[in-house]
């Protein structure tokens, strides 16, 4: 294996430092999920589960708004003093989530954890520290440990109520928060032209991309059911005979099941091409999930059985969305779809934890599994026409020096060639973006093209 063909120990080292700082931060938003909806009731107010639904809300709904503004800031003044700034704010709303004594205060509290919104930062940091050809490995680092925080947070969560409480749970989070500034402190600076700008590429482009609207549609029902879920669960398994203390078990079980099923399921789909098959297999077993909720006796063994199709479904989701936003994405516009993509995500978890608290509040549990399946099976509806998207990869290739002018000759050649389906060209930056089918693409004729033979 040649050198450019390996990681760089500086492109190590950026993935395992901004792998900590997403798996710190996700671990901070999900450890509370099986806890707070029984910790709110002995909260002034904490009775009003429309209200713990905004309060498990409110982070998302701030990370929602704040994404874009804080990717832009991060483009003017610098990626590391934006990671410091919001992860000072994300430990700040964790003490006062903590100190609250009230659910008004632990909404203020998750407002502010949201208001440190870096995640659309940390993304394009890594993609600042890292090749192109090394991208996907760098971000399905991130993913894997962002998939094993989420874990680890359902089962510790309980266990960490029993020993220091949910107020000591917000505490620890904004530890976390400070030990995650460490990293950053760590990482490598990025030189000053190794961001290589994408290009002049309007939001308007993305937001009119019809496969991108599919995946965006399923990021956002996704995210919504699973924060509902967390407002029912707890009650259920503590009313089938199972207390808080011990639900740690069920989340453990479920987690080692769902994991154990998420590796062969999309490695089978990758190397069998059937990606949109298994994809659309997952939306079914969430929504099977909804059903046997609402309908299987409410006992523990049954609740956990639910639990384990949810999960099965959702981790190969959590894992196959962001992959194929990449790969679909118009060509060198990928930032810009991740960065909607992740405002949709915090959207989703919002209106999930609002709508969720709302209905159980005045509908009860059935109502919130109906409103859930009937959530899911709109998505399933909408995943339906999507594209295959196995055989489609993008390529970035440096420019030599040259006019608009030949630019735009260069990418009509580049479009004309077998494999490539779109192609963007862009002299200013000196960047050629390509979406092409692996499978068809000849590189060496592309080359050729951007090197000025014929």
């Amino acid at each position: 294996m040649s050198a450019s063909e390996r990681m760089s120990a500086r492109e190590i080292r950026a993935a395992i430092g901004l792998a900590g700082i997403f798996g710190l931060r996700m671990f901070g938003l999900f450890v509370i999920l099986p806890v707070f909806a029984l910790y709110a009731q002995k909260l002034e107010g904490g009775n009003n589960l429309t209200l713990v639904g905004v309060a498990l809300g409110a982070y998302g709904l701030a990370q929602a708004l704040l994404q874009i503004p804080f990717g832009r800031w991060s483009d003017r003044i610098g990626r590391k003093p934006v990671l410091y700034v919001g992860l000072f704010i994300f430990a700040v709303g964790s003490v006062v989530a903590g100190y609250a004594s009230s659910i008004h205060g632990v909404i203020i509290g998750r407002i502010l954890q949201g208001a440190g919104a870096v995640s659309a930062v940390a993304i394009a940091m890594a993609a600042d520290l890292t090749r192109e050809e090394h991208r996907t490995k760098v971000m399905a680092i991130i993913g894997s440990t962002i998939g094993l925080s989420f874990a680890a947070s359902l089962v510790l969560g309980p266990w960490l109520d029993r020993l220091i409480g949910v107020a000591g749970i917000f505490y620890l989070i904004g530890v976390l928060a400070l030990l995650a500034m460490l990293i950053v402190l760590r990482l490598p600076q990025p030189a000053a032209n190794q961001a290589v700008g994408q290009g002049p590429v309007a939001f308007s482009e993305v937001l009119r991309d019809t496969q991108l609207h599919r995946l965006n549609v399923g990021i956002f029902v996704l995210h919504a059911v699973l924060m509902s879920l967390f407002i029912t669960v707890p009650f259920d398994l503590v009313a089938a005979g199972m207390p808080l203390a011990e639900q740690w078990k069920i989340y453990a079980a479920v987690m080692v099941g769902s994991l154990l099923y998420m590796m062969p399921c999309l490695r089978h789909g990758e190397r069998r091409g059937r990606s949109k098959a298994v994809f659309l297999l997952s939306v079914g077993l969430v929504l099977v999930s909804q059903a046997m909720l609402l309908g299987l006796d409410q006992r523990v063994w049954a609740i956990g059985f639910a639990l384990l199709v949810f999960f099965m479904g959702f981790m190969v989701l959590e894992a196959a969305l962001p992959s194929l936003v990449s790969r679909v994405a118009p060509a060198g516009a990928r930032g810009a779809a991740v960065a909607v993509y992740s405002t949709v995500q915090f959207l989703g978890a919002a209106f999930g934890s609002v709508l969720g608290g709302y209905v159980m509040q005045n509908s009860g549990r059935a109502g919130l599994l109906l409103v859930n399946g009937v959530l899911v099976a709109g998505w399933l509806a909408v995943a339906w026409g999507m594209r295959s998207a196995d055989r489609l990869s993008s390529r970035s290739y440096a420019l030599p020096p040259m006019d608009d002018d030949s630019a735009q000759q260069l990418r009509a050649r580049l479009a004309a060639l077998g494999g490539v389906r779109e192609a963007k060209v862009n002299a200013r930056t000196g960047v050629a973006h390509l979406k092409v089918e692996a499978n068809s693409f000849d590189e060496r004729r592309a080359l050729n093209l951007i090197a000025g033979e014929s």
